[in-house]
């Protein structure tokens, strides 16, 4: 079995114990990922960090089949399957195979001559200085040739059912069950009270192009900025051919993950 470490550094020392213990814990050395290519041949990668840690390696894993098992070393923790405390389980689990996986559905997103992949979500949204500030953005929404909307409002979120409990759901999005085969787009305080969130069927073709902007849009993939949209050019969303295997316990409950993460319930 070959199997990886990704260690988010701000949360560890030089010491590295735990590239030590997993590293004894396995017959073949773990490795640790200090570059994509260190991703090749391996079979599960352990990601410790919070849930922008797994973000930022989710779309190589995925190009690569490689299952992810998340380690929470972050604030919420929505993708990790387990607490610091909590990292002798997650071995032994890996250990003995008896583990289930869930697969869970990326974007897909093009931009002129650029691609890029989301696992959470795409955010296009206005400019908020220097000479690229606006004050509102429209965005024309259309769904396999269909006009959803021309959204008035500080930018448009397309989220997956991963990236639903996150910035989609501070907008007053939806969340989606991990299971659900559909994406949801949300504008961000829209300046029209019609303008609502929209759930639609991933095997659909999103295209959003801004009109009328006075200067370029960000374009924000995961949390980072990856480039802008000019006034008039096409964003297309589809679901991304790959997706993203999480290696979980049998026993995982999402709604009860749910309420303990946003702090409904303690326990």
């Amino acid at each position: 079995m070959q199997v990886g470490i990704y260690l988010n550094k701000k949360y560890f020392n030089d010491e590295k114990p735990y590239v030590k213990k997993l590293s004894s814990a396995f017959a073949s050395p773990c490795r640790e990922i200090k570059s994509y290519s260190d991703l090749d041949g391996l079979e599960i990668l352990f990601v410790l960090g919070g849930d922008g840690t797994i973000l930022t390696v989710a779309t190589e894993c995925a190009k690569r089949g490689v299952k992810i098992i998340g380690i929470n070393y972050g604030h919420v923790g929505f993708l990790a399957e387990f607490e610091p405390d909590k990292l002798d389980d997650a071995i032994n689990l890996v250990k003995s195979g008896n583990y289930a996986t869930q697969k869970r559905s990326m974007l897909e997103i093009r931009c002129g001559e650029h691609t890029n992949y989301a696992l959470n979500d795409l955010v296009i949204q206005r400019g908020t200085s220097g000479k690229n500030f606006i004050n509102t953005v429209s965005v024309h929404a259309e769904i396999d040739g269909s006009t959803v909307d021309n959204f008035s409002a500080d930018g448009i979120i397309v989220s997956t059912p991963t990236g639903s409990t996150a910035y989609s759901l501070a907008a007053g999005g939806s969340v989606l069950t991990p299971d659900i085969n559909a994406f949801i787009l949300t504008p961000i305080c829209a300046h029209s009270l019609h303008s609502r969130p929209v759930v639609f069927s991933d095997k659909s073709i999103l295209k959003l192009k801004p009109l009328d902007a006075a200067a370029p849009l960000g374009l924000i993939v995961d949390g980072k900025a990856v480039g802008t949209v000019e006034n008039g050019q096409t964003v297309y969303v589809t679901k991304a051919k790959h997706a993203v295997t999480f290696i979980t316990k049998d026993d995982k409950n999402f709604f009860n993950k749910l309420l303990i993460k946003l702090n409904i319930w303690s326990k």
